[in-house]
C-alpha cells in the first residue's frame, strides 16, 4: 500500500474511534497521571479527617469529582496493583495470592488480557511509572503478580517524551509504610512532620476506632500514620506543582488513589471497610469541579476511565466500567476478596452494598489474626496481644483475638458504621443474608473466581522459597519463623482446617 494511502486509512481509523468514544474533543488527547498510594485510609480533609490538614487533596477534590464509596478489590498491594493495572479482578486472571508467581512457576494473564500501559503505548502514548522524586533510572512499585514486559514503560520521567506526546505516567509513593512499625520509627516520622510542618500530629487527637483498645503503642502509631498521610498530601503538592511547571496541569487527567487500607489489624488485608474502602479523587478535562459521587465504584475502574478519558476503546475484556461515561449505570455492589498472603492462607470473600456488607469466610476454623510475619512483627499487633493476655480488652475489641471466626458475617452499615455487630444470625435480616449470599456466590461464577480451589502446594513451594531467600538476605533473624509458619499452614490444611 502506497504510504499516503496508509496514512490516509490511520487517519480515518483514528477519526471513527474518536467518534465512537466521544471523549476526545480536539486533536490534543490529555495526559494521564496516577498518584497511588500505599497502605491508606480516607484519612483526609475532604473525606472529613479533622485532626490533621491535608491542603493538596482537598484543593484536588474541589476542583474536580470525589468518590466517596470507592473500593478495591484486593487489600494487599500487589494483587491490588495487578487488579488496577489490567481492569480485571485478581481472582479472575489468577493472580489473587499475594506475590505469586515469582518462583519457578509462573503465573502469565488470560488470552487476551493485557496490562494497561500496553495499550496506552499502542495508541502513542508515552508511559511511565516512578516514584517521587522521579529518578530516570529506576521505575516506581509495580509489584503484578504475573509476567510483564518492563518495555511496558518507555521510562520513568514524563518529561523524556517527544515534543507533543501525550503521556500515561504512574507515581507510587509509600504513604502509610512511612510510619513503619516500631516506636522508633514512629518518632522518625514525627520529626520529619515537625521539620515538614512545624508540628507532629499529638496523641490527643487520635480517634481509634472501637475495635481497638486505647493501648499507648496503638494511639502513638495512629498519630505517627497521620503524620504519613500529612507527608503524602506534601508529595502530592508537589506533583502538582511540577504538572503546572510543565504547563501540562490543564490538560492532565489527575487520580489520586491508595490501593488499600490502613495497615492494621483489622485494615489491610482483611475485607471491613478499614481495609476496602480508599480515597479516590480526579480532576482534569472535562470534569465538572467540586462534584461529588456516593455511587459504589471499584479501583479497576480507574483503567477504564482512563482508556476512555485518551479515546482509547475499552476492551471488550477488561471488568473494569467507564465510571465517567455519560451512559455509566451504577453499580448495585461491589466485591472483594482476600486471598494468601506471604506465608498465610486465607479464603475470604465479601459483597457489599450501599447499605449491608456480606463476608463469607471460607476458613471459619482459624482465627482471623493467624500467624503472619509480616503483622506479627509490628508493634500494633504486639500490643493488642498483650493487652488480650492482660484483659484490657472489651468484648468488641477481644473478637479480634478469637480462636474461629463466624463463617458468615452480615452488617447493616447505616447503623453500624464500624462493622461490630454481626447479623448473619439475626431472624429479621434472614432475607437480607440470603440476598446477599446470592450476589456473592453469583459473582464468584460470573467473574470466574479462581479462587473456589486451593492453590496447588507446588506453587506454594515456589514462592516460598523465594520468600524465604529474600528472609534470608535481609531478615534472618525472621526466617525460622516463617518456617513455622509454613509448616502449620499445611498442618492445618491436613485436618481440614
Amino acid at each position: 500500500m502506497p504510504l499516503q494511502s496508509a496514512f490516509a486509512c490511520l487517519t480515518l481509523f483514528f477519526l471513527l474511534v474518536c467518534s465512537v468514544t466521544g471523549r476526545v474533543a480536539s486533536a490534543e488527547r490529555p495526559n494521564i497521571l496516577w498518584f497511588i498510594v500505599d497502605d491508606m485510609s480516607a484519612n483526609f480533609g475532604c473525606y472529613g479527617e479533622t485532626a490533621i490538614a491535608t491542603p493538596a487533596v482537598d484543593a484536588l477534590a474541589q476542583r474536580g469529582m470525589k468518590f466517596t464509596r470507592a473500593f478495591v478489590t484486593a487489600p494487599v498491594c500487589s494483587t491490588c496493583r495487578s487488579a488496577f493495572i489490567t481492569g480485571m479482578y485478581q481472582t479472575s486472571i489468577g493472580a489473587h495470592h499475594h506475590r505469586s508467581g515469582r518462583g519457578e512457576v509462573k503465573l502469565r494473564l488470560p488470552a487476551g488480557v493485557r496490562p494497561i500501559p500496553e495499550l496506552f503505548q499502542d495508541a502513542g502514548y508515552y508511559t511511565t511509572c516512578s516514584g517521587w522524586p522521579v529518578r530516570e533510572d529506576r521505575l516506581g512499585k509495580t509489584d503484578y503478580n504475573f509476567e510483564w514486559d518492563p518495555s511496558m514503560y518507555d521510562g520513568a520521567d514524563w518529561g523524556y517524551r517527544q515534543p507533543g506526546q501525550p503521556f500515561f505516567a504512574q507515581i507510587h509513593v509509600p504513604g502509610g509504610k512511612l510510619r513503619g512499625a516500631s516506636l522508633d520509627q514512629y518518632e522518625k516520622i514525627a520529626r520529619q512532620a515537625e521539620s515538614l510542618f512545624g508540628a507532629r500530629t499529638p496523641d490527643a487527637l487520635v480517634r481509634l476506632p472501637p475495635y481497638y483498645p486505647p493501648h499507648p503503642v496503638i494511639v502513638r502509631d495512629w498519630a505517627a500514620y497521620l503524620d504519613s498521610v500529612r507527608i503524602t498530601d506534601h508529595v502530592f503538592g508537589q506533583v502538582i506543582a511540577r504538572l503546572e511547571q510543565d504547563g501540562e496541569l490543564d490538560n492532565t487527567l489527575v487520580v489520586f488513589m491508595t490501593d488499600h487500607g490502613i495497615s492494621h489489624a483489622r485494615g489491610k488485608q482483611f475485607l471491613y471497610d478499614e481495609g476496602i474502602h480508599v480515597p479516590l479523587v480526579v480532576a482534569g478535562p472535562g470534569i465538572a469541579p467540586g462534584t461529588v459521587r456516593e455511587d459504589l465504584v471499584e479501583h479497576i475502574d480507574i483503567a477504564a476511565l482512563s482508556l476512555a478519558a485518551a479515546g482509547i476503546p475499552v476492551p471488550d475484556w477488561m471488568q473494569a466500567r467507564d465510571i465517567l461515561a455519560e451512559d455509566y449505570r451504577p453499580r448495585e455492589a461491589v466485591f472483594a476478596a482476600r486471598d494468601r498472603c506471604d506465608e498465610t492462607v486465607d479464603h475470604i470473600r465479601c459483597v457489599r452494598t450501599q447499605r449491608y456488607k456480606y463476608i463469607r469466610n471460607y476458613l471459619p476454623h482459624r482465627p482471623l489474626l493467624q500467624p503472619n510475619a509480616y503483622k506479627d512483627h509490628k508493634a500494633i499487633l504486639q500490643a493488642l496481644r498483650e493487652a488480650g493476655r492482660n484483659n484490657q480488652l472489651d468484648a468488641v475489641q477481644a473478637q479480634l483475638l478469637a480462636p474461629q471466626r463466624p463463617p458468615e458475617e452480615l452488617y447493616d452499615l447505616a447503623e453500624d458504621p464500624h462493622e461490630i455487630h454481626n447479623l448473619a444470625q439475626s431472624p429479621e435480616h434472614a432475607k437480607t443474608l440470603e440476598s446477599m449470599r446470592k450476589l456473592l456466590t453469583q459473582w464468584e461464577a460470573s467473574s470466574g473466581d479462581r479462587g473456589r480451589q486451593p492453590e496447588p502446594w507446588v506453587v506454594y513451594d515456589s514462592d516460598m522459597r523465594v520468600y524465604l531467600d529474600a528472609l534470608q538476605r535481609r531478615n534472618p533473624d525472621r526466617l525460622q519463623e516463617v518456617q513455622q509458619n509454613i509448616a502449620l499452614m499445611k498442618q492445618w490444611a491436613m485436618e481440614g482446617k
